[in-house]
């Protein structure tokens, strides 16, 4: 008797420790009324900003070795070592939205959309070569999950993702997770999204920005993880009683 007593104790007074890794819960400063409309249908091309890191690849002939017709490249072997060389200069748009390339020297591109900012480059090195074909690449697009996928930081290989691919590069809704709670944080901005539903999928038409943080609310079950946890305890403490008895009973 003592001991259901002990159990029903310890579980209820762990109830509200087993939430306290709940992320982004309500409060008297945020409400569930300041939640942000999460339907976004208009796509849109990313705009350069200062501190986004660039890639750069510059080809003569207006780009005729990336098509690569009479198959130069492979008969001459190396074009992977060269493209691992390349990536590792990247070009920082500074705070005071300049960005410094070789040859053509520094240059404004924020406000910039990544094709308008390749054809401003391509003009630039004009100068330096012939008809020069200019690929820019953002290098530090990214999105923080959090929550029952794990934290994850996944990276934004294309333009216009919705929120639904970049959960499904994390694994997906897994097993334990909350599907009608996921919240997205932008800034000053937190959306709801409800997954659990097909009517909830079509209503969202949510396309993530770089630095969202994306968050799947996990379940809890504090009566199974308080079990689980006090039954080496409950052992234990039977182990010893049943001994107790042993040697009072010699």
């Amino acid at each position: 008797m003592i001991r259901h007593i002990f159990l029903c104790l310890v579980i209820l007074s762990s109830c509200k420790s087993y939430k306290q890794d709940i992320l982004f819960q309500y409060d008297k400063k945020f409400t569930e009324d300041d939640l942000a409309n999460a339907t976004e249908p208009v796509d849109s091309n990313y705009i350069l900003k200062p501190n986004d890191v660039l890639l750069l690849d510059v080809f003569t002939n207006k780009g005729e070795r990336l098509i690569d017709p009479n198959f130069e490249m492979l008969q001459q072997g190396g074009g992977g070592q060269v493209q691992q060389q390349r990536d590792r200069f990247q070009y920082i748009i500074q705070a005071d939205s300049m960005v410094l390339f070789p040859l053509i020297g520094e240059h404004n591109l924020v406000g910039m959309t990544l094709l308008e900012a390749e054809i401003k480059v391509a003009e630039e090195f004009g100068d330096v070569y012939i008809d020069p074909f200019v690929k820019l690449r953002i290098n530090n697009r990214r999105v923080f999950v959090l929550g029952s996928p794990g934290g994850q930081v996944i990276p934004l290989a294309n333009e216009n993702m919705h929120l639904v691919e970049v959960l499904a590069i994390a694994e997906g809704v897994q097993l334990g997770a909350k599907a009608q709670n996921i919240r997205v944080i932008r800034g000053d901005l937190v959306y709801e999204v409800d997954l659990s539903t097909i009517s909830g999928m079509q209503e969202t038409n949510l396309v993530v920005e770089p630095g969202d943080i994306i968050y799947v609310e996990p379940w809890r079950r504090p009566w199974l993880e308080t079990l689980r946890d006090v039954s080496p305890v409950l052992s234990l403490t039977a182990s010893i009683l049943t001994l107790i008895v042993v040697i009072q009973n010699l």
